[in-house]
Formats: C-alpha cells, structure tokens, sequence
C-alpha cells in the first residue's frame, strides 16, 4: 500500500517512514502543504497523512483542495490540538479518520490498516486522477466535460495506467504486467490508441505520453 505522509517535523517524520516501511507500506514523505498538492497530482496513493500545522498550506487547505479537484483518497488527520473543533474541523471538509499527537505507532499503523480496508471497495471502484474519474464497475469515464463508456479491456489498461500515473512502460511490459504475457504488445499500442482518443473527446486533462517506445500517463 502506498501512502503520502505529509509532516514538517522532520525527525518525527524520519521515525515514522522507517516503521510504516517495516509494517510493509511504501511511504512517500512530504514537508509541507503545498509539496503534498504537487505529489497528489502526479501519484496515486491508497491513503494520505495529513498533519493539520503545516506551512505554505495547512492540512485543512491540503484536504479542501483534494476533495474540491475530486480526490476521494482516503486522508488520516494529525492534530497537536486534541479539542473537538479541530476534530469537527477536519472531519467537515472531508477526513475519514484523525489522531491527536503524541500517538502510539500501533494504533496509526491500525487506523490507516483500518481506514484502507473500509475504503477499499470504493477505491477500486471509483478512481481519481486530475479532472477524471473512472468508474472500473461500469467502465464510465468522466470530466467535467462529458463522459463516455469504455470497452473492458480500454478500463483495464486505463487503471493500470493511472496506478501507475508518471511512469513509463513499453508494449511487452505492459503486457506482461496487466495480462501476465497472455496477450501481445501489439494490443497494448492498440487500445494506447484508443485512450488517447477518448481523453481528448471528453477534453482530459491528462493524456497518455509517449517517450520513444514507452508511454506513461501524465498531466498535459
């Protein structure tokens, strides 16, 4: 599982990476609000740590933004201030969970083990990434602009893609990544194509980039 986890206190943000990579989350540490902003959009991440006193943005602005652009991540609050309008405050703008500092590392690594199973239907369901959203149930792809249904296979490499968004794979990677070699990197160029034209008819702000041989999903 990979989180954000965005804390300006170094040491304490130090010490709590190196546990979460021993309890087998892959951690991506950030230090201010706004570096949380920026990783958001270029990443995908099954939860996110937000602790509420951070500079250039605090993590009510972070989580605000988040749920504004329409990203339904999974966010865990951390609070120094134990009083229930912070709690309310958080909570009101979308948090799913808090817990006030200090904390005991078993129950965060509990709450975000918690927090991820509760919220892995819809996550799986439901993806988000810049202004679109793709429905894996109904195969639905949506932006502000329009939507469209796509084919099973178009969805597949979709999600791969969006899982996986800012890197780059070749044809006979993605093949044996996403069918386990069943298939051929022929069909993956093919339905490439076919995503690249969809994003554009319903005005993405993403698109699939190509680097020579490879292709990767990115923001335009």
């Amino acid at each position: 599982m990979k989180i954000l986890y965005a804390e300006d206190e170094l040491q304490l943000s130090s010490a709590v990476c190196e546990i979460l990579k021993m309890e087998g989350f892959e951690v991506v540490p950030v230090y201010d609000g706004e570096q949380a902003l920026e990783a958001l959009e270029k990443d995908y991440f099954d939860a996110v740590i937000l602790d509420i006193m951070m500079p250039k943005k605090d993590g009510i602005e972070v989580l605000t933004s988040m749920r504004r652009e329409g990203n339904h991540t999974s966010v865990l609050m951390l609070t120094a201030k134990a009083t229930v309008d912070d709690r309310i405050a958080g909570l009101s703008v979308g948090a799913d969970d808090y817990l006030s500092k200090p904390f005991a590392m078993k129950e965060l690594v509990a709450r975000l083990n918690s927090l991820i199973r509760r919220n892995s239907d819809y996550r799986h369901s439901v993806l988000n990434y810049a202004n679109i959203e793709l429905d894996s149930n109904s195969c639905e792809l949506k932006s502000e602009h329009g939507s469209l249904r796509l084919n099973n296979t178009e969805a597949e490499l979709l999600t791969f893609f969006i899982h996986n968004a800012g890197t780059y794979f070749s044809p006979a990677q993605i093949n044996s990544q996403l069918w386990n070699g069943k298939e051929s990197p022929e069909k993956a160029e093919l339905y490439i194509y076919y995503l690249k034209n969809k994003l554009r008819q319903i005005h993405s702000l993403v698109s699939i980039q190509d680097n020579g041989d490879t292709y990767a999903l990115g923001k335009e």
